[in-house]
């Protein structure tokens, strides 16, 4: 049964292209390919303006500029996050992102004893670049800032399962490596996870 799928790209660097970018255009494709319905969030292309209160968040609207977003999100069966890790987390322009689409009466109500998950009945995956090996970061750092999205951003509105994917070492990887991360990509994409 085809699915909705929302591939975000959250690199904030659109001055040339980066390994986010293939790695989206690997899982999409092959998505697309697969019969699922796409749709492409670059967030380094929109423009919208930074949360600067609590009461911002909590009783603002969505930006413009961002409304087809977050509807694609309400609207998707499965979301796919790919982001550099910047200082143990993701970028700020992507974290800037979801606080303005993962935000009250979109993704969560608040009520009297805790919150009301609305988007329950979707998954999500993260898939992260690292300089460092990737196991170094599961290990030493204990994925601090990866565990902590999954489970207060995308766990805390309803997304299950969130899976995570991280490809290490980057900047210095072979040109066997990468063509073996897009196999992957390419993989989740058909499989649609």
């Amino acid at each position: 049964m085809p699915n909705k799928i929302v591939v975000i790209q959250g690199h904030p660097d659109l001055s040339r292209r980066h390994l986010c970018h293939a790695l989206a255009d690997a899982y999409a494709d092959a998505a697309t390919q697969a019969g699922h319905a796409v749709t492409r969030v670059e967030i380094a292309g929109l423009d919208f303006p930074l949360l600067g209160s609590a009461e911002q968040f909590n009783s603002g609207e969505v930006p413009p500029s961002l409304k087809p977003a977050a509807g694609a999100i309400a609207a998707s069966d499965h979301i796919v996050l790919i982001f550099p890790l910047w200082l143990g987390t993701t970028p700020a322009l992507a974290k800037a992102f979801l606080e303005q689409v993962i935000r009250p009466g979109v993704a969560f109500i608040y009520e009297k004893y805790g919150a009301k998950k609305l988007l329950t009945g979707r998954s999500a995956h993260l898939v992260v670049t690292l300089g460092m090996p990737a196991w170094l970061y599961r290990t030493f750092y204990c994925s601090h800032g990866i565990r902590g999205l999954r489970r207060n951003v995308f766990r805390f509105v309803g997304f299950s399962p969130v899976r995570v994917t991280m490809f290490g070492a980057v900047e210095n990887a072979s040109d066997t490596r990468i063509s073996g991360w897009l196999k992957i990509m390419r993989k989740l994409g058909a499989e649609s996870r």
